[in-house]
Parts: C-alpha cells; sequence; structure tokens
C-alpha cells in the first residue's frame, strides 16, 4: 500500500492507495502516527478514495489511528469511503464513530 501525505490549510491529508488489509494495516498505522506525531494538534484526513476493499485489520489501524490523533491534541476524519468501504463502516457501526465525509474539503469544515 502507498501513501502520499499532503498539507492543506486546516490540517493533513493522507491518501492511502489500495487494499488496507491485514498485510498493510500494520505499516499504514505506523506511517500515519508518525506523521501524526510530527504535526501535533493537527486534523488528519484520510481520504479513502483510492481505497478499494477494507477488512478488520483495516478498520483496527483506523481506530488506533483516530486515538493517536486525539490523544496528540489533534482529530483524525475519514473522506470519500468507496462503495465497499462505506459498507464495511456501516455495518461495524464505526461510521458512527469515524462519520466519514464525501469530500475532503467537507472533513475540514468542522
Amino acid at each position: 500500500m502507498q501513501l502520499a501525505f499532503d498539507t492543506r490549510p486546516g490540517g493533513e491529508v493522507v491518501t492511502p492507495q489500495g487494499r488496507l488489509t491485514m498485510v498493510s494495516a500494520r505499516a499504514f498505522r505506523e506511517q500515519v502516527s508518525a506523521h501524526i506525531q510530527a504535526n501535533t494538534g493537527s486534523v488528519i484526513v484520510i481520504d479513502l478514495s483510492e481505497v478499494s476493499f477494507i477488512d478488520s485489520s483495516g478498520l483496527g489501524a483506523l481506530v488506533a489511528c483516530l486515538k493517536t490523533a486525539r490523544q496528540a491534541g489533534g482529530d483524525l476524519r475519514l473522506a470519500a469511503p468507496s462503495e465497499q468501504v462505506s459498507m464495511i463502516l456501516t455495518m461495524t457501526n464505526l461510521d458512527r464513530v469515524l462519520k466519514p465525509r464525501p469530500t475532503v474539503e467537507e472533513s475540514f469544515g468542522d
């Protein structure tokens, strides 16, 4: 899985590409957590538009990153999830905790 990091007004955008699964979740969590620690107090938006599939390990990595962001005085938000990712978030009720927004721009609006 590849990650792109982009600084924008209001925070940071992380764009993972591919599948967020057991195989890639650990590296994803470590890279995003390191980025959060380097940008304490920032809003981090995970742009899921290029994630084609997520499993329970990927969900766990997102929750771990949310915890890390909040402990660092910031927040983590999700943007533009695919249909599959949205379905998994809804089925697990994580859409209530992570509250995905349709676009990256809307994620910075709160």
